[in-house]
């Protein structure tokens, strides 16, 4: 099932959110439950698995100190005892795709945790993927290490017609209208401050919409949702 327009939405969604860690325990739990015997969702995870890969080279090369390397040992080894009491060993695990998808995953985790977790950068911290509305493609990635600015990084190579330009929006759940945060270049790293905004917060949306060029003329997204998504805080 390679064409991500076979995927029931819904579940294409909550497969994201498996792969990128953003689930609540229980539903995490009950979603690796699923994983067992629920093929589309198994096939889903790999997408997604596949997709976000490319982002651990987004992870500046960091040097863990030795205290952390023992926390993580620790914490292996506790793991791995309370699964060896409190559970059995899964079929799919044992399949060497599986093994595969869970070492991209796991080295996708050490580096996100040392590169964002372990260095001194101020709180909080937030991420967003912004993905096509037609194939849920992840085409930018939004992060805040900074809660003064926030950077949009390119993903994926971006088309736009020569009379067209790509805007960049925002709005918090409780806001009134959208709020634009400038134009973007197709395939250009864009800083964005944050000085006169609220500060950001959980699901909050972030969208790139096509407009004439020069932006829009109304200060609100007239044009075609190009890229969407949500943030979540890690």
């Amino acid at each position: 099932m390679s064409d991500v327009h076979q995927y029931d939405p819904e579940l294409y969604a909550l497969a994201g959110e498996y792969v990128l860690g953003t689930l609540p325990v229980e539903q995490r739990r009950w979603l690796e439950q699923r994983l067992e015997h629920d093929e589309p969702l198994q096939a889903a995870v790999a997408k997604w698995e596949e997709r976000l890969h490319p982002l651990t080279g987004l992870a500046a090369v960091q040097t863990p100190s030795p205290r952390l390397w023992l926390r993580v040992e620790r914490s292996l080894d506790a793991l791995s005892r309370i699964r060896a009491t409190v559970e059995p060993v899964r079929w799919w695990q044992r399949l060497g795709l599986w093994r595969g998808l869970t070492a991209a995953s796991l080295a996708m985790s050490v580096l996100l945790t040392v590169a964002v977790v372990y260095r001194p950068l101020p709180e909080p911290r937030y991420i967003v993927v912004l993905a096509a509305p037609e194939d849920r493609a992840p085409g930018w990635l939004v992060q805040a290490s900074d809660p003064s600015e926030i950077q949009l990084i390119p993903l994926a190579a971006v088309e736009v017609p020569a009379d067209r330009v790509l805007e960049f929006w925002t709005k918090g759940d409780d806001w009134n209208r959208p709020v634009s945060l400038g134009l973007v270049e197709p395939g250009q790293r864009l800083r964005v401050p944050l000085d006169t905004l609220p500060p950001l917060a959980p699901n909050q949306l972030f969208e790139l919409t096509l407009e004439q060029a020069g932006g829009s003329p109304t200060g609100l997204p007239t044009g075609p949702i190009q890229f969407i998504g949500r943030m979540v805080k890690i």
